[in-house]
């Protein structure tokens, strides 16, 4: 199974088994750096093993329509994970709406690459996978985050106490959602 997304300076891809090396790396190198705004981590996640039944669950899940897991990886570096962007709570019927999370390497933050990154794989979801609407949260002291949301065309919905538990603790977030104007009605049935 293949889906490879192409923009001017990224690949973007389902998890593969020749990048569980890479991916293992990405998060070493930025644990520090992504920690304050992630989930805790499951048991063996600095691991190989770990991330080979990763790469295992993701088409899984994929091929179930549940949740969509790019890696990114710059074209002329294409053996590097630098970044990842998922969509996950796939809704179908008259939801038709996902979750997006998204992570780049602390050392690409400022070139734009995630802003690239994430045209291509919301194109992706609102034409492939039929989607209606995206939603994404975020810390509030995130403000790049809320940026790059804003400059997505994500509008803040609103505020969310204690939302997620985030770095040790539970965390208040900015909820957004980002619309698919070409919805049609006849894609309620399509999947």
């Amino acid at each position: 199974m293949d889906l490879t997304l192409a923009s001017e300076r990224l690949l973007l891809s389902l998890p593969e088994t020749g990048l569980v090396a890479s991916a293992l790396d990405f998060h070493t190198r930025n644990n520090e750096h992504l920690a304050p705004w992630s989930p805790p981590k499951p048991v063996g996640f600095e691991t190989t093993a770990f991330w080979n039944d990763y790469v295992e669950k993701s088409h899984i899940a994929f091929l179930q329509g549940s949740v969509v897991r790019l890696w990114l990886r710059e074209k002329s570096q294409p053996e590097r994970v630098i970044g990842s962007a998922g969509f996950s709570q796939i809704f179908r019927g008259p939801f038709c709406n996902c979750v997006l999370g998204y992570q780049i390497d602390q050392a690409l933050e400022g070139k734009g690459l995630m802003f690239e990154a994430l045209q291509h794989a919301i194109a992706y979801m609102f034409v492939e996978q039929k989607l209606h609407r995206i939603n994404a949260n975020y810390r509030p002291e995130n403000v790049r985050s809320g940026r790059l949301l804003s400059r997505l065309g994500f509008r803040t919905d609103g505020f969310a106490p204690r939302y997620l538990f985030i770095d040790g603790e539970w965390r208040d977030h900015i909820q957004t959602s980002l619309i698919n104007d070409a919805f049609r009605p006849e894609w309620l049935s399509a999947r």
